[in-house]
């Protein structure tokens, strides 16, 4: 099971792309190791649901400055970059 996201920070924080989209296959290569069964629902990729709850996919996500939407085919999640406002 994963559990250290640093790769997908990385990856994330190295990305040009504003928003993209990444298939499941491709995030478990970017992490060298499969993604948990947990990772099909939509809830755990949701960096706004329960912050006090620490999961650690969720912060690198957040840590690269992204946000995280698994896509409706439950295959694949949707990043977008957090605008900052000034």
């Amino acid at each position: 099971m994963a559990s250290d996201y640093s790769l997908l920070r990385d990856y994330l924080a190295a990305e040009k792309r504003a928003d993209f989209t990444l298939s499941f296959e491709e995030i478990e290569t970017i992490l060298d190791e499969a993604l948990p069964r947990a990772a099909h629902r939509a809830a755990w990729w949701d960096v706004s649901r329960a912050p006090e709850e620490r999961m650690p996919q969720r912060e690198a996500i957040i840590a690269a400055g992204f946000t995280a939407t698994r896509a409706v085919d439950g295959k694949s999640v949707r990043f977008a970059k957090v605008r900052v406002r000034r």
